[in-house]
């Protein structure tokens, strides 16, 4: 007889530091386990899987200030966004709606070299260009190099708020008016930054009239499980655009990429934004914000050259001896592609955590 499999379990977050999603609030979680066999690409089959989407998407229209920017009632935003598997099927969809909808022969998407991987994956799967652009001495998008890149062949520009190294917001109501001036859709990207940029003060999401598409991840800082994505548009058409007929299911037609869904995290996004927004995610924000100068005045205290953090994220340097050591005692970090160290203050991230991290970093040195 075959040896029983012995049970395994995941990690734990303590010394986790460098991933951008957390532990699911108890609400996502127990959201997440009654939805498991649920599959929101086809709703009329699952009603209420659905219902949960809708709210889902409502929430995030509140949360990005697609509710302010459009006409209507919070029933009509189901048909302005869906929730996707993460943040790369939302930008993916982004390019793919861009491109189809554009009139350029060889359509083009210009992006700052900060953009995540994922539009690279876009472009390759989609077959357009992507035309990078440099980034200024902070590491926001240079304006400049931005509309020297657009031309009569852009089919989109991308904007981000919250980028994946460094936590930068690019000036996204400059940029809208270079899309605007070029009648191309602008598109934003705050897979994780999201959660945390209504609480910051920046103009970044629907209320900058430019603004046609919106990356935000439930999964991230929203504390939703894995995976709970997120792509709210401006207009219907955008999400009309992505539509194909489906005529062996009940749905008649879908606008996802992925087809079947997970009803897991569509529920525990609804559940915990239900039980978070706004206040929960205003105090997480003001506490990692906190947290992030906090620990970015400690590694300058110690010599280190820190970059100082626009959002909860602090990258510095550290010599590579020190890094493996670091790694070598079960600390998850990862470099920038300037080779610095990143630590990404997560709801999961606490002082106490930080200050073993400091511990140890001394000894280390």
């Amino acid at each position: 007889m075959q040896s029983p499999v012995p049970e395994r379990r995941p990690q734990s977050f303590d010394r986790v530091l460098s991933s951008m999603c957390t532990e699911p609030h108890p609400a996502a979680r127990r959201a997440a386990e009654r939805f498991l066999a649920t599959n929101p690409g086809d709703p009329a089959t699952y009603p209420t899987v659905a219902e949960l989407e809708r709210e889902t998407i409502a929430g995030l229209a509140d949360l990005t200030g697609l509710t302010d920017a459009v006409d209507g009632t919070d029933a009509d935003f189901g048909s302005l966004g869906y929730v996707t598997s993460g943040g790369t099927e939302s930008n993916i969809q982004a390019v793919r709606a861009a491109r189809d909808r554009a009139d350029a022969q060889s359509p083009v998407v210009v992006a700052p070299e900060s953009a995540h991987f994922s539009f690279h994956k876009a472009a390759s799967v989609l077959g357009v260009d992507l035309r990078t652009v440099p980034t200024d001495a902070d590491g926001r998008a240079d304006l400049d190099a931005v509309a020297a890149a657009v031309d009569d062949d852009t089919a989109l520009l991308v904007g981000v708020a919250g980028t994946t190294e460094y936590g930068r917001v690019d000036p996204i109501p400059a940029l809208s008016d270079i899309a605007v001036d070029a009648e191309i859709p602008l598109h934003v990207d705050a897979a994780w930054g999201g959660f945390y940029l209504p609480f910051s003060g920046h103009d970044w999401g629907f209320e900058v009239d430019g603004v046609s598409t919106v990356t935000v991840d439930p999964h991230k800082v929203g504390q939703a499980a894995v995976p709970a994505g997120g792509l709210l548009s401006r207009e219907r058409s955008t999400l009309d655009s992505l539509a194909v007929e489906t005529p062996y299911l009940e749905t008649a037609s879908q606008a996802s990429l992925t087809g079947t869904r997970s009803g897991a995290g569509v529920a525990s996004a609804a559940a915990v934004m239900d039980e978070l927004w706004p206040d929960g995610y205003r105090a997480e924000y003001d506490c990692a914000m906190e947290l992030a100068t906090w620990l970015a005045d400690r590694l300058r205290s110690r010599g280190l050259d820190v970059v100082d953090p626009e959002l909860p994220l602090v990258a510095f340097d550290l010599p590579d001896s020190v890094f493996a050591d670091l790694r070598g005692r079960d600390w998850r970090l990862s470099r920038t592609g300037a080779d610095e160290a990143r630590i990404v203050v997560m709801p999961h991230v606490t002082e106490a955590s930080l200050s073993a991290f400091l511990a140890d970093l001394d000894d280390c040195l």
